[in-house]
């Protein structure tokens, strides 16, 4: 597998979006704003093999843990679960290329974003443990795919793949439409095809979004969606995995998924966890794609240290 083969309810809470079916998108990037009273650490840079500055936050002791946030996300998003998981682990959280304090080189490849965390992990020393969300939980198995001599063990949470016709497929034009509206300097209008037509959010959901202080910071960064489009490939298409997808991710691998998310993207979990090496699938009990930081991070502690 090459990178180019691959009801609602009353009051719209951060939580009730997410649980109506932002799954895939911004929960990491919702997650900021809970944050917003932590002070942002000043962040240390590490040049990628295309000479691009690709921002990160450390703390903490221990294995290195290199986070990768999904769609729209920036490192703040991490603040929470890299306080909780910085223990036991040194936690580096990045900023994507194209995002927060990074660089974005033109052009765009996802082999790019893949020699970024490679960049990370060379600056924790080398190797690493890797824990990806969304779209990065993709990314981050491309990056095992890639490096599997870098990457220790995998932690992966959701990733938005879409392989059978338990949901809508996302729309095959998705990345001409994104892309027109972002070269047109169209941001919100970009993020609100995203939320509605890529993950499915109901539109009065999007429209609750917008009235929020977070709208501004997703427009920030919606130049980055056509990268995660890139990044997904066909993987929301309705089309079942190839029988070897990631097989050089030979390291162990946990794949989670949220018992209160919808059935397509647990489904998914399990078919990935199935396809993959060395891998096993873990549910998370009362979790939905924004799964609370104090139940997620020790599970991550257990995959990775026990």
């Amino acid at each position: 597998m090459t990178i180019k083969e691959v009801g609602k309810p009353h009051t719209w809470t951060r939580r009730s979006v997410i649980q109506s079916g932002l799954a895939g998108t911004a929960a990491l990037a919702l997650t900021r704003f809970s944050l917003a009273e932590e002070t942002p650490m000043a962040p240390q840079f590490v040049a990628s093999k295309d000479g691009t500055q690709i921002a990160y936050d450390q703390v903490g002791s221990g294995p290195a843990l290199v986070l990768v946030g999904g769609a729209l996300s920036q490192r703040g998003a991490w603040a929470l679960m890299a306080k909780l998981l910085s223990a036991k682990f040194t936690v580096l959280s990045l900023d994507r290329r194209g995002r927060g304090d990074s660089g974005d080189t033109a052009p765009y490849a996802v082999e790019r974003e893949i020699e970024d965390i490679a960049a990370v992990i060379d600056a924790a020393g080398g190797t690493a443990f890797v824990h990806g969300q969304s779209s990065g939980a993709v990314l981050s198995l491309w990056v095992a795919a890639t490096y599997p001599d870098k990457v220790e063990k995998l932690s992966v949470y959701e990733p938005p793949l879409i392989l059978d016709d338990s949901r809508p497929p996302v729309p095959a034009d998705a990345m001409a439409q994104v892309s027109e509206l972002v070269e047109a300097n169209k941001r919100g209008d970009a993020v609100s095809y995203w939320m509605t037509d890529v993950v499915g959010a109901p539109p009065e959901a999007v429209t609750a979004m917008k009235a929020t202080p977070m709208w501004p910071e997703l427009e920030a960064v919606a130049h980055t969606l056509p990268y995660d489009l890139a990044v997904l490939g066909d993987l929301m298409s309705g089309k079942p995995l190839p029988a070897k997808a990631w097989h050089q991710a030979t390291m162990p691998v946990l794949v989670m998924s949220g018992g209160a998310s919808p059935e397509w993207i647990r489904a998914s979990a399990s078919a990935l966890a199935n396809t993959l090496p060395k891998a096993e699938h873990k549910s998370l009990e009362g979790q939905t794609h924004d799964a609370a930081p104090d139940v997620l991070a020790p599970a991550i502690e257990w995959f990775l240290l026990g």
